[in-house]
């Protein structure tokens, strides 16, 4: 029972962060996405909090009835996006997962009641809300354990905070030391594929969906430097869940649900500017324990 959350951060994922030096700077007008050199601070907090393992709570990773843990015990492979198989394709993979953990949260889970399950099938796919933080990240290169977890779809955020308080528990019975890494933007909606950019840098937050979306994400950014986790919960109906964000905010709901959900006052340090992909808002800020 002595396992312990040590670090958490909402992470940006989206594809074009996976594509050439060269071409990002053209996208920027010049200069690179600042959520590159995020991932390098990110990286640093990382291995300062010296985590057994990372969990990941994918937005990409949709399911029904259940909120799955994958349990596999390694993962290894080419991913190629179905999404957009031009943009994001060939990419090699090879991390461990940690089924004990997976198998942990779901025995909290049926002990409470829950819909928590872990799932361990060879042939079950890999999505780019994981790989891509994999990569990022260096998690191979460490050989650090990423245990995903999915977005189940038929939920509503209450349930998206029970099924992480499930996780947060499964976490402190296993006696292991976890990162959690939300996985997804904040407002997620895109542009229309006619759109043209109003900023010439296309990672421009003028560039983002709505004006009210921007300014929806920034009061969410604020509150998280507040650690004020209450008051983002309890705008959720009213304000953050008609801004979209990725998932039905599946990612940072699970997340702040493992640190104690309303209660959670863990403040938010931002490690990247609030960029635009598509029209959605991305940040990387990371949250001390």
């Amino acid at each position: 029972m002595n396992g312990k959350i040590v670090g958490a951060a909402l992470v940006s994922h989206h594809p074009g962060l996976m594509q050439s030096d060269e071409f990002r700077r053209m996208q920027g007008a010049g200069t690179d996405s600042d959520l590159i050199a995020g991932y390098a601070r990110l990286r640093e907090r990382i291995a300062t909090a010296a985590p057994d393992l990372v969990v990941i709570f994918d937005t990409h990773w949709f399911t029904t009835g259940y909120h799955l843990v994958d349990a596999g015990d390694r993962y290894e492979g080419t991913y190629t996006s179905d999404e957009m198989p031009w943009y994001l394709h060939g990419v090699p993979y090879g991390y461990r997962g940690l089924p004990s953990l997976a198998y942990e949260i779901e025995a909290v889970s049926r002990e409470r009641g829950g819909f928590n399950r872990a799932i361990r099938h060879p042939g079950l796919g890999r999505h780019y809300a994981t790989i891509n933080l994999v990569k990022q990240l260096r998690l191979e290169l460490s050989d650090t354990p990423v245990v995903s977890v999915s977005s189940c779809q038929n939920c509503r955020w209450a349930h998206f905070l029970e099924s992480g308080d499930t996780v947060g528990e499964g976490i402190r019975r296993s006696g292991l030391r976890a990162v959690l890494l939300a996985s997804g933007a904040l407002s997620h909606r895109f542009n229309d594929i006619d759109w043209t950019p109003v900023h010439p840098r296309i990672f421009h937050e003028s560039n983002v969906s709505r004006p009210e979306n921007i300014e929806s994400d920034k009061g969410a950014i604020e509150l998280f430097r507040q650690g004020r986790h209450d008051q983002v919960i309890g705008r959720w109906d009213e304000e953050y869940r008609r801004r979209n964000w990725e998932a039905f905010g599946a990612h940072y709901l699970q997340m702040v649900g493992a640190m104690g959900g309303a209660d959670c006052r863990a403040p938010g340090e931002p490690l990247s500017d609030y960029e635009n992909a598509r029209g959605t808002g991305n940040i990387h800020v990371w949250f001390n324990t």
